[in-house]
């Protein structure tokens, strides 16, 4: 019979090391010949990506520290690898080593460490890589084919970015001439080049600001010249209110695309002369999603004609789209979120995905007999299952009669029970982005909490992908409004319905989502506490020049234009709202953040102090936006755990006690 004892205070296997050991997942699956490689998480070892290959035979390596697999283009990086099979040597990879940003090669059979491409720059954030694609047949001894960013000056902004084209004879691993440019700055933000079958087109992705990739982009397509440069580039679809994420050339050389025209990203077929385009399965779901890295991939054409995608409408499933009937069959399995990572192999199609009961696994399908395997990082039971979190997805009314989407883990544990009476404290996560979406996945931060007694409640508020372009665009200009009343019509329909204790609500999120914990401490009298992690804070300083150029001009949709409305950037800046903060919170920072900086939380910090508001600063070195280290996610999660029984009067002895300033 379970024990009772308070919630909150419950003993739980499930402690905040063994959460950050699960931290992350695979990414960037692709296949070199019958080989698949990988890049995964490390959390003890600083939180490098390792390089991860996966032999047909089935043994597994991985290219060994101090390699550290992932780009920094629009500082939330891309595809950082590329690899092909050759006649003779086995396969050749190039990869982005993080700590110089360079591209490396690598013969992984051969008894030579990698070596460098291309050159390191003195000139602010130097030269960056991102999308490689090697075209063995280019040159002397071959290219790769890839998104370039080129800083000018210091300023986050002072940067350029262009298709290029680096010579694999190593000729510009020393000399910034040797690399050549494909295209002209034609847009600010591109993605890197698909060749056509034939080799005589390329087709690209760009857009500008103010847009975000999710706002409108353009499809560029141009002729491939003899000496490998791009002829005559026109735009053949997209355009600023018409957002295409993903491109990819069929067969018989016409271009599928994933369009968001009709509300919805669903998947359409171009014919790139005539301009003519149809819409291969017309539904209210999405096709793909947001463009948050250069070079994701939600769908793939089979050799047979067929197209391997991924959809749905706040969960995803894998499918296979028959695209002259619009017969669409899903694959048989567990999982409710597939990662924007497809690869193709012959008839067989590989993804990254995860369900509410497993972490994220490298899962094959074989299209000829509709088979599925786990060939890459299964998921092994860290602990009993009963102590994992059974998610309920709910849809809560907001103000106005809006539609709000959610998951809620309620408190689990199979050896204790709450007392009598005692309604269990809830955490609201938002998420970030906020462009972003919670996944409807087992995460091991979560049962950390819902394990010991606290339930969890992660909205996908007003502005969240996943649910169209309707409910994305609820937050233009409405930012810090309507993810806060979202949030909150959450929390308070919970405690209304007798589910979460009112007395003990509290708040979290990161980057985006810290930005919502602020707004909601300091603009709602909902929560007893919140945790603000790597946060916007200042409207203002965020809006010019204390972020990356990606997300520079961002606000201008979610709030609006700074010169024209100074004074919604003041009002909603929780650093201006200080004197309205009455609750205790923790902030969680990087001290290597160029996205939301140090000096924000400083700012604000500054603003509070004083005041007799009890508070934590926890900063830690090495870390950038979001954390990786093993050592930074274990005292992040006691330090919240500290905070919530402080606040909401329950014991734990387990974990070190947060001091709270005043």
């Amino acid at each position: 019979m379970p024990t009772t004892q308070p919630h909150g205070s419950w003993p739980s296997p499930i402690d905040a090391a063994l959460a950050a050991s699960h931290d992350g997942r695979p990414e960037y699956a692709g296949a070199v010949g019958d080989e698949l490689w990988w890049t995964a998480p490390r959390p003890a070892e600083a939180g490098r990506r390792a390089l991860v290959r996966h032999t047909a035979d089935g043994t597994t390596t991985e290219l060994p520290a101090p390699w550290n697999v992932r780009s920094r283009v629009i500082e939330y990086g891309g595809q950082p690898w590329a690899g092909t099979e050759r006649a003779q040597g086995g396969p050749l990879i190039v990869f982005v080593h993080f700590d110089d940003q360079r591209l490396y090669a690598y013969e992984p059979d051969g008894d030579r460490e990698p070596w460098p491409l291309t050159p390191v720059s003195a000139v602010g954030g130097g030269l960056r890589w991102a999308d490689p694609r090697l075209l063995p047949g280019r040159g002397a001894a071959g290219e790769v084919w890839c998104v370039l960013e080129e800083f000018t000056g210091d300023a986050p902004s002072d940067l350029r970015r262009v298709l290029a084209a680096v010579p694999l004879d190593g000729s510009a691993a020393d000399d910034r001439s040797a690399v050549r440019e494909l295209a002209g700055e034609r847009h600010r933000f591109v993605t890197a080049p698909e060749v056509s079958p034939d080799g005589r087109r390329a087709a690209w992705i760009g857009w500008d600001h103010p847009r975000m990739p999710w706002d409108g982009t353009e499809v560029l397509v141009a002729g491939i010249a003899d000496d490998g440069t791009f002829r005559d580039p026109r735009v053949v679809a997209g355009g600023p209110d018409e957002s295409v994420p993903q491109i990819q050339w069929t067969a018989d050389g016409r271009l599928l695309l994933a369009s968001d025209r009709s509300g919805w990203w669903n998947l359409c077929r171009l014919d790139p002369d005539s301009g003519e385009a149809e819409e291969l399965c017309p539904r209210d779901e999405e096709f793909a999603g947001p463009l948050w890295k250069i070079g994701l991939v939600w769908f793939r054409p089979l050799e047979n004609g067929l197209i391997a995608t991924l959809h749905g409408t706040g969960t995803t499933t894998l499918g296979i789209l028959d695209p002259e009937t619009c017969d669409l069959v899903d694959i048989a399995g567990p999982w409710t979120e597939w990662a924007p990572n497809l690869t193709v192999r012959g008839s067989r199609v590989t993804g990254v995905a995860a369900s509410p009961h497993s972490g994220y696994e490298i899962v094959e399908l074989d299209t000829a007999t509709g088979h599925t395997r786990i060939i890459g990082t299964p998921h092994e039971d860290a602990v009993d299952p009963a102590y994992y979190p059974q998610p309920v997805l709910r849809t809560f009314t907001g103000p106005g009669g809006r539609e709000i989407h959610a998951q809620i883990y309620p408190p689990r544990n199979p050896g204790h029970t709450g007392p009598e009476g005692e309604l269990p404290p809830y955490v609201v996560w938002a998420h970030g982005g906020p462009t972003g979406h919670a996944a409807l996945v087992l995460d091991l931060e979560i049962a950390y909490f819902t394990s010991r007694g606290i339930g969890v409640a992660e909205v996908n508020y007003g502005g969240s992908a996943g649910y169209g372009r309707e409910y994305r665009n609820r937050l233009r200009e409405q930012w810090g409004i309507v993810d806060v009343e979202d949030c909150a019509a959450v929390a308070g329909a919970l405690a209304a319905e007798g589910t979460a204790d009112p007395d003990r609500l509290a708040i979290r999120g990161g980057s985006a989502g810290g930005w919502t914990s602020a707004a909601s401490l300091t603009g709602t009298d909902v929560y007893a506490c919140g945790t603000i992690i790597y946060p916007i804070l200042d409207l203002a300083g965020w809006g010019t020049d204390e972020t990356h150029d990606f997300e520079s001009r961002y606000l201008e949709s979610l709030v609006g234009p700074l010169a024209e409305v100074p004074e919604r950037y003041r009002e909603r800046s929780p650093v201006t709202r200080t004197d309205r903060l009455t609750t205790p919170f923790l902030l969680l920072q990087g001290e290597e953040d160029p996205i939301c900086p140090p000096v924000q939380c400083e700012r604000f910090l500054a603003a509070v102090e004083g005041r007799g508001i009890p508070h934590a600063y926890r900063t830690y070195a090495g870390e950038g936006h979001g954390f990786r280290r093993a050592g930074t996610m274990i005292d992040a999660l006691e330090s919240e755990l500290s905070l919530y029984a402080q606040v909401f009067g329950f014991d734990r002895t387990d974990v070190p006690a947060l001091e709270l300033k005043k």
